[in-house]
């Protein structure tokens, strides 16, 4: 892993705008699309105009990233591509389309096939369109019903003068998945991109919401759960993008974040080759948990909702608020027949995958952590895959390896995610302070530094539990354990580093005190 100071670094290149030097510095986590638009910008050439990049040698460089930098005495120079090189390129595109199109359409009859497939989708396209109206007809009629019993109990015809607090209705926050056919763009994912999808060095923050939903999607169909569960292609589109809008825009627990676990859980799923050992049921139940583990989160702990009392806390009697919550949603959502991906299933099974999916998102409140860490450590050493129970504490651990998994990744990566949980936990402090609530000292900003925050997590949960896992799985220990291990290190330093300039400043404050009082 390497420091923090290189992976913050700005990239530095330089052009030659009308035979002047000019400087350009952007973030190496800037995408190419905005590299483009400062070159653009830099050039004096218009927005959004089609460019290349070249050496002095005329040779092309890439725009992303990752090219490589230059000095003032070997200038780039950015070109704009003129229409007639793109009409020529276009041109030339449009008469090898013309030829193939000319030869496909004498060996297949293409002209026909294209009007049977244009009468097929128009036929499709009809029934989603009644589809659309059934479930339209069917809310409602949902609304109408709650109109008439809100009208009856105005009238007289419910409790009066309940005491209760709280209000456990319907009338809180509201699936409201999409019912039209997902229209989110497709990504083609590269081979590259393929490949690093299945390790823990993913590089999570360069992915918009739309290539994180593809992403998920190419995830079910890879590992065969859309084959395996009878998935419609389009219910899980559809279920996806319910996923997404059900996460709300917290610093830490997101919808990013929810990718994040995922992620990690398909690369372990390859990395410890858990096919071979585990069936195609376990597989979609550990990738389904982990796309629901934080569904609805609000961004304040359970510690919080039990102190405060909040709503959730007294409907779940302060037994795992958050994470019953979290099953709630995801259930609630998958009982919507548009975004059901286990309506193929039979019912019993789907018994059998409800419960496992509540027992692994169960498993991720923290509080539960040596009690499950505990079972796991009684196992490993005997460990039998055909053993159901032991199954299952596998599969609590990986969920729980998952989700608190960030330090695993190279700094560049995961140090952004300290900054957005520290940020979480300043706001939850900040509130429990103006509410008279109790606060933890790991959360408080006047108390916590980043290095604190992390050395003690590092060291007495992250690498114990991976360490305990690698007993089953050596090959981890390489790609998991060892980056854990450098991540104490490198925090440990920091924290050194900090002491020393902390104790530096104190001994000049007690000078400065020591000099005043001689003055007097």
């Amino acid at each position: 892993m390497g420091s923090s100071s290189s992976s913050y670094a700005p990239k530095t290149i330089y052009l030659d705008v009308d035979g002047k030097v000019q400087k350009v510095v952007f973030s190496r986590h800037c995408s190419p699309c905005d590299i483009k638009e400062l070159l653009c910008s830099s050039s004096n050439i218009p927005r959004n105009t089609a460019i290349m990049m070249v050496d002095p040698e005329g040779a092309l460089v890439s725009i992303d990233p990752t090219m490589p930098p230059n000095s003032p005495n070997s200038l780039y120079k950015v070109v704009p591509l003129s229409t007639g090189q793109l009409g020529e390129k276009e041109d030339m595109f449009q008469n090898v389309l013309s030829q193939v199109a000319d030869q496909f359409s004498r060996a297949f009859r293409i002209n026909e096939l294209k009007t049977e497939v244009t009468n097929r989708l128009a036929m499709l396209e009809k029934r989603v369109e009644l589809e659309g109206l059934k479930v339209v007809e069917i809310e409602k009629c949902k609304n109408d019903l709650k109109k008439l019993r809100d009208e009856m109990t105005s009238r007289g015809g419910g409790r009066v003068n309940c005491p209760c607090k709280y209000n456990f209705s319907d009338d809180g926050k509201k699936v409201t998945p999409r019912r039209d056919v997902p229209n989110y763009p497709k990504y083609t994912l590269s081979q590259e991109t393929v490949e690093a999808l299945k390790k823990p060095t993913f590089d999570v923050w360069h992915w918009e919401h739309n290539e994180m939903l593809s992403c998920l999607e190419y995830m079910y169909h890879d590992l065969g759960l859309v084959k395996e569960f009878n998935m419609n292609p389009i219910t899980l589109k559809r279920w996806l993008l319910a996923i997404q809008e059900n996460y709300r825009s917290n610093p830490f627990h997101n919808f990013r974040h929810c990718f994040c676990v995922s992620q990690m859980m398909y690369g372990m799923i390859h990395l410890c080759n858990l096919q071979e050992k585990m069936t195609l049921t376990d597989m979609g139940i550990l990738m389904t948990a982990a796309v629901c583990h934080d569904l609805d989160h609000p961004g304040y702990n359970n510690t919080y909702q039990i102190n405060a009392r909040t709503e959730l806390a007294v409907r779940y009697n302060d037994i795992s608020p958050l994470e019953n919550h979290h099953c709630a949603v995801a259930f609630q959502i998958l009982s919507l027949p548009e975004c059901n991906i286990f309506a193929n299933v039979d019912p019993e099974a789907f018994k059998q995958i409800r419960q496992a999916i509540i027992t692994l998102i169960l498993a991720t409140d923290m509080a539960r952590h040596g009690e499950i860490l505990d079972s796991f450590k009684q196992k490993v050493d005997n460990f039998d895959f055909t053993n159901e129970e032991h199954v299952t504490c596998l599969k609590m651990v990986l969920i729980k390896c998952c989700d608190i998994s960030n330090e695993v990744r190279p700094t560049e990566v995961a140090e952004p995610w300290v900054d957005c949980l520290l940020e979480e936990y300043f706001m939850q402090s900040d509130r429990e302070k103006s509410e008279g609530l109790p606060v933890a000292p790991f959360m408080d900003r006047d108390k916590v530094t980043k290095p604190t925050a992390q050395i003690g997590f590092i060291k007495f949960v992250l690498i114990p539990m991976f360490e305990t896992v690698m007993k089953l799985f050596p090959q981890i220990e390489e790609i998991m354990v060892q980056p854990l291990r450098d991540s104490r290190d490198h925090y440990e330093e920091l924290k050194q580093i900090d002491d020393a300039m902390t104790e530096e400043a104190q001994k000049k404050k007690t000078e400065n005190m020591s000099l005043g009082g001689k003055k007097k």
